[in-house]
């Protein structure tokens, strides 16, 4: 499939001062208004009778827990070289994030996807952010230095730009004594679909 058939896709990731988004294959804070920011986004699609999908690493998909799996209202894809059947709950499973793309942009699936959403983890990231497929970045920032074990990228600035948009509050917010900002990067040069 050409560049040109490809779905572009976005990531959303909150991170820490030192760009930290994981620990033990959970969250390290509990921000109930990421959270809902983080819904909201994956959830709506903007094309009417279309779904959003949030494609994931294996780790990701089983740090969400139970009651939560699979993030409803959105097609679940999972990344993983080891299983041979999809996670219960999932609907697709693929072996790499190309392979995912590229059945979310197969006419028969991606004619009822809006929007491609990678929501982790580390390695799925990083893969996620070389791709000339992918879009924009939507960081949450949070103003916090704790342990973690997964990380999240640095973000090449002469590759993404930061931008505003309108459905976005950049303005510093808090929460349980957490300090936190929603910011955007947008890939220069991505190649038009």
């Amino acid at each position: 499939m050409s560049l040109l058939n490809l779905k572009k896709f976005n990531i959303i990731v909150a991170v820490s001062k030192d760009m930290g988004i994981g620990v033990n294959g959970d969250l390290p804070w509990r921000l109930r208004k990421d959270m809902k920011q983080f819904k909201l986004l994956t959830s709506n699609a903007i094309v009417d009778g279309k779904k959003n999908a949030v494609v994931m690493g294996r780790k990701t998909w089983n740090s969400i827990p139970k009651k939560f799996r699979p993030l409803q209202n959105r097609v679940n894809v999972v990344l993983s070289r080891n299983l041979s059947d999809p996670p219960p709950g999932a609907d697709y499973l693929c072996g790499s994030l190309e392979k995912a793309i590229n059945l979310l942009s197969q006419e028969s699936i991606g004619d009822q996807i809006d929007l491609v959403w990678i929501i982790g983890g580390s390695e799925v990231y990083k893969e996620a952010m070389k791709s000339p497929q992918c879009h924009q970045l939507y960081i949450t920032r949070v103003d916090s230095t704790v342990e973690c074990d997964a990380f999240f990228p640095a973000i090449d600035s002469s590759k993404y730009t930061k931008i505003s948009l309108p459905n976005i509050d950049e303005t510093e917010q808090e929460e349980n004594g957490i300090k936190f900002k929603y910011e955007v990067y947008e890939q220069t040069n991505i190649s038009e679909n």
